[in-house]
């Protein structure tokens, strides 16, 4: 059965945990991380005092997207994950893009989730929503055209973007109308996984 170290309300948790129970993947949980510590044990499995790391049998493996890939190609049917390159390409480029969305909505989420009201910078907070704003435009143009970043199905590809979605519609920041990506963000909310494993609180 497949171990997954790492806990929940870590974005990069969350997206293989979904991933697994969305393709019907039976697996475990271990929190590792903040409150919950980092054993010997785990830091020799993954030295870079990062979650997730999971365990497939012998295949011992960190880095979430990288996971994704592993999981999917193993595991998940192809309409999941094409194997055709080009298309799967066309899916792989939204997985590395989420790094970058990350970067710019990480201030927004740390200064209104994980501080107080008197500690918070208002200037950081509205430059990171701008940042995360003018980055989710680029997807909503993607989105006009493709009901998933996948393509025709749901993929793959969704997942890393998706759990940020669930983030950037939860923080009380100002947010541009996006139709196309909040129609996208209704389609993930409608997933029974989703809801249950990215739609938690933000902590």
């Amino acid at each position: 059965m497949l171990t997954i170290w790492g806990r929940l309300n870590s974005h990069n948790v969350k997206k293989v945990a979904w991933f697994a129970q969305e393709i019907g993947l039976p697996f475990v949980r271990h929190d590792v991380g903040m409150e919950h510590g980092m054993s010997d044990a785990y830091l020799a499995m993954n030295p870079n005092r990062l979650i997730p790391t999971i365990e497939d049998g012998d295949v011992i493996l960190w880095e979430s997207n990288a996971i994704l890939r592993y999981l999917a190609h193993r595991y998940a049917p192809e309409e999941i994950y094409p194997a055709d390159p080009a298309l799967r390409a066309q899916g792989d480029k939204w997985m590395d893009w989420q790094f970058s969305f990350a970067d710019a909505q990480r201030d927004a989420f740390i200064q209104l989730v994980r501080r107080q009201d008197g500690q918070r910078n208002l200037q950081v907070i509205e430059q990171s929503a701008q940042a995360s704003g003018a980055a989710m435009a680029i997807l909503d143009r993607a989105l006009a055209d493709q009901e998933w970043l996948s393509g025709v199905n749901f993929g793959v590809a969704d997942v890393p973007m998706g759990v940020y979605a669930h983030t950037y519609f939860t923080l009380e920041i100002p947010r541009p109308a996006l139709p196309h990506l909040r129609a996208w963000y209704d389609r993930l909310r409608e997933k029974p996984a989703y809801a249950e494993l990215v739609m938690i609180p933000l902590s």
